[in-house]
């Protein structure tokens, strides 16, 4: 919770880099908005840009203000011009004596992206982890208030609190010119490969896919150490939206800190072979407000912010037209172009794979289409 004593009325001055014409001011834009509970950065950015993700190139925070690049209920936004000049400036007001007791608006919805923030992660490997070998009364199945064994927790004390999480899916590289491109191997809970959908059956028949990204694991409970001997560690299970089994992993620490609060960006550049690896709940396609798993990370240089177009690789096709001969249009074929789908927003990277969210699609947004920067025309 955010809170801040104004004394005296305040105002955050953001001035913009450049001229109306050259910022893609919206048209339509308001003259003035208050920032209303609900909303989002990205949303009111939309209201005064064609392209929310220059956010930052007009925001110029004012330092006597406490957090200013963060917008709290209650701001009023204004647009005007100064000095004869077509050089709008943005205007937060923030006034009054009051605490502030609301929190800053987040960057995108938190309902969309809080699962993905605190049930779930990626790592380059899961061999070595301390990992769940049986459950308190040889249980198949363990719960909150019952015991899991766990071996190789090293480190820890009486008191420490761990994360039990579940190997989910194999992150790869696409492979050029194999239709299970767009299938990420599902994972047991031992981390084995399972054959427990048609998609599975059909990867795996294909011989999987390229080069391994990182694992997803997702979180099954919160851990307590009660006991330490030798090379097992007893841990209570105190809360998780799912059971635990042997062979689930088990990280130090509880849920990792997030932070909802961070600008829109262009990316610095994007990679040749960057693509869309994953849509959530195993869907082939992503509409607005839809998380996907994405081949670049923090190592590419990949910030929560960056926002990416998407685009559907185009075909080579025969020309039936220019070539009536079946044999011959087989060999004369055509590229066709990539096609717009949309734009997403990184909202946590790991180290070669992030997690996006579907700002905007024309079409739905593909596993296995290319990413490209947000202004990209082609």
């Amino acid at each position: 919770m955010f809170k801040r004593l104004h004394a005296v009325a305040a105002a955050a001055v953001l001035t913009l880099a450049t001229y109306a014409a050259a910022t893609g001011l919206r048209e339509g834009h308001p003259t003035t908005y208050t920032v209303q509970r609900g909303d989002t950065l990205w949303s009111i950015a939309a209201q005064f840009l064609d392209r929310p993700w220059l956010w930052p190139e007009i925001w110029q925070a004012n330092p006597q203000i406490e957090n200013p690049h963060r917008l709290f209920p209650g701001d009023v936004i204004s647009l005007a011009y100064r000095d004869g000049r077509a050089a709008p400036v943005v205007q937060a007001s923030r006034n009054g004596p009051a605490p502030r007791v609301e929190d800053a608006i987040p960057t995108v919805p938190l309902a969309d992206i809080e699962t993905f923030l605190r049930d779930s992660s990626v790592v380059e490997d899961i061999e070595g982890l301390p990992h769940v070998v049986a459950l308190e009364g040889d249980r198949l199945r363990g719960a909150e208030g019952q015991i899991a064994y766990v071996r190789g927790l090293e480190g820890v004390a009486i008191g420490d609190v761990v994360r039990i999480v579940r190997p989910a899916y194999v992150f790869r590289l696409p492979v050029a010119n194999r239709r299970n491109n767009i299938i990420p191997d599902s994972l047991d809970h031992r981390g084995d490969t399972t054959y427990r959908d048609w998609q599975s059956v059909w990867g795996q028949s294909m011989g999987g896919g390229g080069e391994r990204l990182g694992i997803e694991l997702t979180r099954q409970a919160l851990g307590r150490v009660t006991q330490v001997q030798g090379e097992v560690s007893l841990v209570l299970l105190v809360a998780g939206p799912a059971d635990v089994r042997a062979g689930d992993r088990v990280l130090a620490g509880s849920i990792p800190a997030w932070d909802a609060h961070f600008m829109p960006q262009p990316p610095t550049g994007v990679a040749a072979e960057a693509r869309v690896l994953a849509v959530a709940d195993a869907s082939l396609a992503a509409g607005p407000n839809s998380v996907v798993a994405l081949s670049v990370g923090s190592r590419d240089g990949v910030r929560n912010g960056m926002v990416f177009s998407t685009w559907r690789p185009g075909s080579m096709t025969p020309d039936s037209i220019a070539q009536r001969n079946p044999i011959a249009a087989a060999t004369d074929k055509v590229q066709l172009p990539d096609e717009f789908t949309g734009r997403v927003m990184v909202f946590r990277s790991f180290e070669r794979v992030s997690y996006a969210l579907v700002m905007e699609a024309i079409r739905p947004v593909g596993v296995n289409d290319h990413l490209k920067h947000p202004d990209a025309m082609q």
